[in-house]
């Protein structure tokens, strides 16, 4: 049975992609710096820091194939820690290579985003950038074969808080009503998380060997009319603010497009979780969190 490690497994898409994979019959290790609440039975659980060298070759050993989901996120969080970010977001993919081209690791897979093509998204796009090519330079000194995942607004369970979707239908579900900082005609290409973890696995064919990719979804939403259909899943009438000043550079309204790095060949999944179920989705999850609280 072939290994994977999924470094970053105890998080939102991480662990989508673990399960993904023991689904598909790989052995799984899951390597992060807190035990994950969604591993499995099937699952290998090793706790440590994404840095550790040491720590990285007991996890990596014997792997056939590597994810890479560790590292700072939140586009915000980011834009104010610099330096822990680029330490963090660099430095643990530098640490993650340095181990797979030693033990020989047949493909390095590495969470992107499709911030890399845009001027916007501070020190988090730019750290993925950087990240990038660090992996085109292990792969052309090293015969270190990679992919590129670069994924565009993903929702879903697991979501973090700070998650765009998930952060709006909260704010929803517990206070009937929602702020939403621009002006309504900002477009995204969400994508299920499931949807992206189930690619994030077709990729391992030949024809993504030393490829990007671009993963999002199949539907186009503004953020009025996104804004409109949770109102309406959540059964709350609606009570939107648009407040277009709060909006900032950090993250694109229409497109990132700007910034051309490596090319991509965009997947979208043929068959998909309708978005309207997946706010369903979202709207149950946060239910059942309250009534828990």
């Amino acid at each position: 049975m072939d290994k994977a490690v999924v470094i970053g497994g105890a998080g939102f898409v991480g662990s989508h992609v673990a399960d993904e994979l023991s689904r598909r019959g790989y052995r799984v290790t899951v390597f992060d710096r807190e035990r994950s609440p969604w591993v499995t039975e099937s699952q290998e659980m090793l706790v440590g820091d994404m840095r550790d060298q040491s720590a990285l070759t007991e996890a990596i050993s014997n792997a056939r194939f590597l994810y890479h989901f560790g590292g700072i996120a939140d586009i915000d969080e980011a834009k104010d820690k610099p330096f822990k970010t680029i330490e963090t977001n660099i430095m643990g993919i530098a640490a993650a290579l340095e181990v797979s081209r030693t033990l020989e690791v047949e493909r390095f897979l590495f969470a992107s985003t499709i911030y890399v093509y845009s001027k916007s998204g501070s020190f988090y796009r730019a750290s993925k950038q950087a990240a990038e090519t660090v992996i085109e330079a292990y792969s052309e000194r090293f015969n270190l074969d990679y992919t590129m995942l670069r994924y565009g607004s993903l929702y879903g369970p697991r979501a973090q808080r700070w998650n765009g979707l998930r952060r709006y239908v909260e704010q929803v579900i517990r206070e009937e009503r929602l702020d939403y900082p621009g002006t309504g005609q900002e477009r995204r290409e969400y994508v299920h998380v499931r949807d992206a973890a189930r690619l994030s696995v077709d990729v391992l064919n030949e024809q993504h060997r030393n490829q990007a990719v671009t993963i999002t979804g199949s539907q186009v939403l503004s953020s009025k009319d996104l804004t409109a259909m949770i109102f309406e899943i959540a059964g709350i009438k609606e009570n939107i603010t648009f407040t277009e000043n709060d909006r900032t550079d950090d993250h694109y309204s229409i497109t990132p497009y700007r910034y051309t790095p490596k090319k991509s060949n965009k997947l979208v999944p043929s068959e998909f979780v309708d978005l309207g179920q997946g706010v369903l989705e979202l709207v149950e999850e946060i239910h059942r969190e309250n009534s828990t609280n």
